[in-house]
């Protein structure tokens, strides 16, 4: 199977950008390391790429994007830990400022979640995975239960982002930056239907337009 000429042809665009014309940026990214200030737990979603919703350079983000954005809490040492072992590089060896979950509209994970088949397969790696979030799900069924679906999907969107923010606070080397001052966690979700970015405002207890 021959490659896919649309990926070749924009490396050929992003070579001659960054290393044919005497750019310095990926060379000082070489010589000096990465050193981005946010970590950012975004969705894997194709229409939600953290980099150019917030119009960052090479560099700057650390990023970790999963089924719907979800973190999951400390748990034993036991299988495959690819969002726990990427924050634990942020966070440790990196020594990142900020780590944002970026929730959205029109999650297919939360979808999935809220769908009327509910989380019955146990062959399902993304049901298990969504599993994670329930607790989100059955809290909007009992509290909303004359919404209509999209109004439940917004909601529950939302409540699995703080879910997540509270599964970070388990990690001992999350929660005692996070005392001392060094790190800050930060609920958003970006709405790409109206092209808006809303934040968790603690205070308030709900999202607001950043």
């Amino acid at each position: 199977m021959s490659a896919p000429l649309q990926l070749i042809e924009g490396f050929a665009r992003f070579r001659g950008n960054h290393f044919s014309t005497g750019d310095v940026m990926y060379r000082n990214l070489v010589e000096q390391g990465q050193t981005p200030k946010f970590l950012i737990v975004g969705c894997c979603d194709s229409r939600v790429d953290p980099a150019l919703i917030f119009d960052c350079a090479p560099g700057d983000l650390f990023v970790i994007r999963n089924v719907a954005n979800l973190v999951p809490p400390a748990e034993d040492r036991v299988g495959h830990h690819g969002t726990t072992a990427a924050l634990e590089y942020g966070v440790r060896n990196l020594g990142v400022e900020h780590i944002v979950v970026l929730g959205h509209a029109q999650c297919g994970g939360i979808h999935n979640l809220m769908g009327s088949q509910g989380l019955n397969n146990p062959n399902s790696f993304i049901d298990d995975w969504m599993s994670l979030v329930e607790s989100a799900r059955a809290s909007v069924v009992l509290e909303f239960p004359d919404a209509d679906e999209d109004q439940r999907q917004r909601a529950c969107e939302q409540r699995a982002i703080l879910i997540s923010l509270q599964n970070l606070q388990t990690f001992p080397w999350i929660s005692q930056r996070v005392e001392q001052g060094t790190l800050t966690l930060h609920g958003w979700y970006f709405d790409i239907e109206q092209g808006q970015l809303l934040g968790y405002d603690a205070t308030a207890r709900q999202f607001v337009r950043l």
